[in-house]
């Protein structure tokens, strides 16, 4: 069996807020319970680059992010849970991607 796969995360540049939780958390994790689907959840660090100049604050909203997914009930088990600057394959991968696909 072919399982759907899940993708979403949560740019770290603020405190986590109820638009984060009925968008994104929420929804995410009653997913994750399905065994159907493969669901991976990461934290935007990358993305955060772009709206935020205090490395200090993107540090710990990405405490507080990561907290809330897993008081929330994230099931670590059930879903591969990351950092996105944890994986250097990631910026890499859009590197190459950006030298050889156009973006319309």
């Amino acid at each position: 069996m072919v399982k759907q796969r899940i993708l979403t995360g949560i740019t770290t540049t603020g405190t986590p807020h109820l638009g984060n939780y009925v968008g994104a958390i929420r929804p995410a994790i009653h997913a994750s319970l399905d065994d159907a689907v493969e669901s991976f959840f990461f934290l935007a660090d990358y993305h955060a680059l772009i709206k935020s100049s205090d490395p200090q604050r993107v540090r710990e909203s990405s405490k507080e992010i990561a907290a809330t997914w897993l008081a929330l009930g994230l099931d670590t088990d059930r879903a591969v849970f990351y950092r996105q600057s944890d994986i250097p394959e990631i910026t890499e991968l859009t590197w190459v991607l950006n030298c050889n696909a156009a973006k319309g």
